[in-house]
C-alpha cells in the first residue's frame, strides 16, 4: 500500500515462539488487561462496556487516514471487485507471481532493525486448525468492533474454503490473534504481545509498537526452529483506519499470515502489491491460496523443488485460459 503496510514472516523463530497460550488475553479473574477488551470468539460477542473517548492523537489519526482513503478512492484505488477485463492474467503469470510471493521474505534483520530486503526462502504454511481471535483496544467504538467481527468471520469462511484448512473465529486455544488498537493502546501492548510470542525479536516488537504514520498494519507468522509449519501468528492493525483501509488491512494481513508473505509489483490483480489498487482478495489471490495449500506441495520445499509442480497446478486452475474477469 505505497509502503504503508509492513509485514514479515518470523520464520525459525525458536520453539518458544510457537507456544499457544489459551486465554492469555484475559486476566486471572477473566477480565481483560487494561486497555484491551476481552477478545471475541464468534461474530456475536457479549455486550461491551462503555467505550472511553478517543484521545486527541487518535482523533487526529482518524482524520488523517480518512483523507488518505478518500484520495485513494478518488484515484480509483482500493478496488473491491476482485479484478476484471482490465486485469487479465495467464497461468504463467499466476505461477510466477505465486513463486515470488510464497518463496521470498520481504524483510531481513540488519543492524538491530528490520529492513526491506527480499531473500529466497522455503514454502511455509499451516497444518491443522487456524483458530482466530480478535482483540480490540478499549477505545475502539462498539459499532466498529461489531462490523469488524462480522467482516473477519465472513472472511475466515472464504479462506477456509480456499485453503481446505479449518479456519474459524474462536476464543478456545487461539493461535492467530488480530489486534485492532488505537495509538496509545498499541504502544502499551508490548507485554501482551510477548506473552503470546515470547520468541519475538526486539526489532520486530518495536516495529509493531512504534508504527510510523505510513504503516497501517503488520503481520508476524511464527514457525518453530527447524520447521516450515506455522504455529502462531499475530496481526496488529491501526484502529483509527477508516472502513476500506481497515478492510484492506484485514484481508491482506490475515492472508499473508497463512503463508503468502511477500509482495510483488508485477502481481495484478492482487492485494499482494504495494500499489493500493485492490483492497480485498482478488481472483488471482484466491488461486494463489489454492496453490499454497495444494497437497502436491509441502512445507519446507525450495523454489527449485516446487516450481514444476507450481506451474502444473497453475495450468490446471486456469484451464489453459486467460482469466480477465470474475466468473
Amino acid at each position: 500500500m505505497d509502503g504503508s503496510v509492513r509485514r514479515w514472516s518470523l520464520r525459525d523463530a525458536g520453539a518458544a515462539a510457537a507456544i499457544v497460550l489459551s486465554g492469555v488475553l484475559a486476566g486471572c479473574d477473566g477480565t481483560a488487561p487494561a486497555g484491551l477488551s476481552t477478545p471475541a470468539g464468534s461474530a456475536s460477542a457479549p455486550a461491551e462496556p462503555a467505550t472511553p473517548p478517543l484521545s486527541a492523537e487518535s482523533l487526529a489519526a482518524r482524520a488523517y487516514y480518512q483523507r488518505i482513503e478518500t484520495a485513494a478512492l478518488a484515484r480509483g484505488q482500493l478496488r473491491t471487485d476482485g479484478g476484471g477485463t482490465d486485469t487479465p492474467f495467464s497461468a504463467e503469470d499466476l505461477a510466477r507471481n505465486f513463486e515470488r510471493i510464497a518463496f521470498f521474505d520481504e524483510f531481513q534483520r540488519r543492524g538491530g532493525q528490520l529492513v526491506a530486503q527480499q531473500r529466497e526462502s522455503t514454502l511455509h504454511r499451516w497444518q491443522g486448525s487456524v483458530r482466530v481471535e480478535v482483540a480490540f483496544g478499549d477505545t475502539v467504538p462498539a459499532e466498529q468492533r461489531a462490523r469488524d467481527r462480522m467482516t473477519i468471520a465472513s472472511y475466515l469462511v472464504q479462506l477456509s474454503d480456499l485453503t481446505g484448512l479449518p479456519i474459524r473465529m474462536t476464543g478456545f486455544a487461539p493461535n492467530f490473534t488480530v489486534f485492532i488498537l488505537n495509538e496509545e493502546e498499541r504502544r502499551q501492548a508490548g507485554r501482551l504481545i510477548l506473552s503470546l510470542a515470547p520468541g519475538m525479536d526486539p526489532e520486530a516488537l518495536s516495529s509493531a509498537l512504534e508504527m510510523k504514520p505510513d504503516t497501517y498494519c503488520t503481520i508476524f507468522s511464527f514457525a518453530p526452529a527447524g520447521s516450515a509449519v506455522y504455529s502462531r501468528a499475530l496481526a496488529v492493525i491501526r484502529g483509527e483506519l477508516p472502513e476500506i483501509l481497515r478492510l484492506s488491512c484485514l484481508h491482506e494481513e490475515i492472508a499473508q499470515g497463512l503463508g503468502l508473505v511477500n509482495d510483488s509489483p508485477r502481481a495484478r490483480p492482487s492485494i499482494f502489491n504495494d500499489n493500493d489498487e485492490f483492497a480485498t482478495l482478488t481472483r488471482q489471490d484466491e488461486l494463489m491460496l489454492r496453490i499454497l495449500y495444494d497437497r502436491r506441495l509441502a512445507p519446507g520445499m525450495s523454489l527449485s523443488q516446487a516450481a514444476p509442480t507450481v506451474s502444473s497446478i497453475a495450468a490446471e486452475l486456469m484451464g489453459g485460459e486467460i482469466i480477465a474477469a470474475l466468473p
